[in-house]
């Protein structure tokens, strides 16, 4: 049970640990939509914050209820969500449904006492929890917003079978996905791993990452010993929870393509993937994903979400897309 203050509605705040613990519980109903926002996430990209940020993560009561958690971090009079644009494809709070006008009201009026002047929600999904809960009840609260299109990401529903999905493409895409396929089957023995289990993941990670470098010299600037170091740690916290998917396509058991993606048990995310630049005529980079979207429909999975980016071939395979938005909140 919490202190009396939770009872009567405050507003407390949490550590990474203490809001795991909400997470693996369950019990209160909140809704953890947002991958980006889970506790093994969180806990991966902290250490690579800028140092003068402070972690400031606030649940909200409301009739000794937990009505929501806002993840954020603190810099002086303003407060963000904590994540970045570069490794985080969208950022969210976490809200229960029925008490989500409590938590808005809850949150702003604490941030407003507590000396937070700018609230920076950046970058969230048309349809998040900040969208649909937060930003209603901030402009009925009284703070001034503004929100700006960043880009759009791209998500679909997947159907009950392969085959249904392939004619849900056009007549063209389809025949291309086939005409490929045959192809990749010509050149060598092909097949697809999937590598979840937390005591793979090391290795795995390594094969991973020299593919991800490989194919494109911006990849390759991006991905730091800093950068390294989280994807490594990133990778273990998510397998740990059951939450990876790391996808490798074999070519005469060679790794010529991989993609990591975190699978929900219901929507398999496509966070990022590499191949092999010597196997580019056989659109490894293509397949692979292709593939993983086979195996998603095979493992029963919902939604299949490309994330951030508005490459062609996520609108030809099927994504619809999703505006992400940058919005502040001034609430002084």
């Amino acid at each position: 049970m919490r202190n009396s203050a939770a009872k009567r509605g405050d507003v407390q705040t949490e550590t990474l640990e203490s809001v795991a613990r909400y997470w693996q519980g369950g019990e209160h109903g909140l809704k953890w939509t947002c991958p980006f926002v889970l506790p093994p996430w969180l806990s991966a990209w902290w250490p690579i914050v800028d140092g003068d940020w402070s972690p400031y993560i606030l649940s909200v009561y409301h009739q000794g209820q937990l009505a929501g958690i806002a993840p954020l971090m603190r810099k002086g009079h303003e407060a963000r969500l904590i994540g970045d644009a570069d490794v985080c494809d969208h950022l969210d709070v976490v809200v229960a449904p029925q008490h989500a006008h409590a938590f808005g009201r809850g949150l702003l009026d604490h941030l407003n006492r507590d000396g937070v002047r700018e609230l920076v929600l950046s970058p969230i999904r048309q349809d998040s929890s900040v969208m649909t809960h937060l930003i209603p009840m901030a402009e009925e609260w009284g703070a001034r917003v503004s929100c700006d299109r960043l880009a759009q990401l791209f998500t679909m529903s997947l159907p009950d079978n392969w085959g249904a999905y392939l004619q849900s493409l056009s007549g063209k895409e389809r025949h291309e996905i086939r005409r490929k396929l045959r192809k990749l089957d010509r050149a060598g023995h092909v097949t697809l791993r999937c590598i979840g289990h937390a005591a793979k993941i090391s290795a795995a990670m390594e094969t991973f990452l020299t593919l991800f470098k490989a194919n494109r010299t911006d990849k390759a600037a991006f991905m730091t010993d800093t950068m390294m170091a989280f994807f490594l740690q990133l990778a273990a916290n998510l397998a740990a929870s059951d939450l990876l998917k790391l996808y490798f396509l074999d070519l005469d058991d060679r790794p010529v393509a991989a993609t990591l993606c975190i699978d929900d048990r219901s929507t398999v995310y496509l966070y990022n993937n590499g191949y092999d630049a010597a196997y580019q005529s056989l659109s490894i980079g293509l397949l692979s994903k292709v593939l993983t979207i086979k195996a998603s429909i095979g493992d029963g999975r919902q939604t299949y979400d490309f994330l951030k980016g508005s490459e062609a071939y996520k609108r030809r395979l099927g994504g619809q897309p999703v505006n992400l938005h940058h919005c502040v909140l001034d609430i002084d």
